[in-house]
């Protein structure tokens, strides 16, 4: 990917700090500055992709890999009643960083439709 870091990419790099909850060799997890629920994770690839509409065929693994990451973290900050996982994908999809993520919302009950 050429043109300037994302925040993203400077959090993977340590440029930025973060409350980071998980890392592992493909993602990294970390509370969202702007917190939408009581529990706000992002999960990102280490892996520099746009968003979910550059993923490949070749991507699968690390696809799956980010939804069970997710799953994980969940367990492990006791969302058993539930939580929302979102992908935004695009501008007209609330996309704001060029970066693939997974939103994990929980720790409160949540609306739908969510916008």
């Amino acid at each position: 990917m050429s043109g300037p870091k994302t925040i993203f990419k400077r959090i993977i790099d340590r440029e930025i700090p973060a409350k980071i909850v998980y890392e592992d060799d493909l993602c990294l997890a970390f509370h969202d500055v702007h917190p939408q629920a009581p529990i706000h994770i992002l999960v990102i690839p280490k892996q520099e992709i746009p968003s979910a509409a550059q993923l490949t065929d070749n991507d699968q693994a690390l696809a799956g890999h980010l939804l069970l990451t997710v799953s994980k973290i969940a367990a492990q900050l006791g969302l058993e009643q539930g939580y929302r996982i979102i992908v935004n994908c695009g501008p007209w999809g609330g996309q704001s960083v060029d970066h693939l993520h997974l939103h994990l919302l929980g720790g409160r009950p949540l609306n739908w439709p969510p916008g």
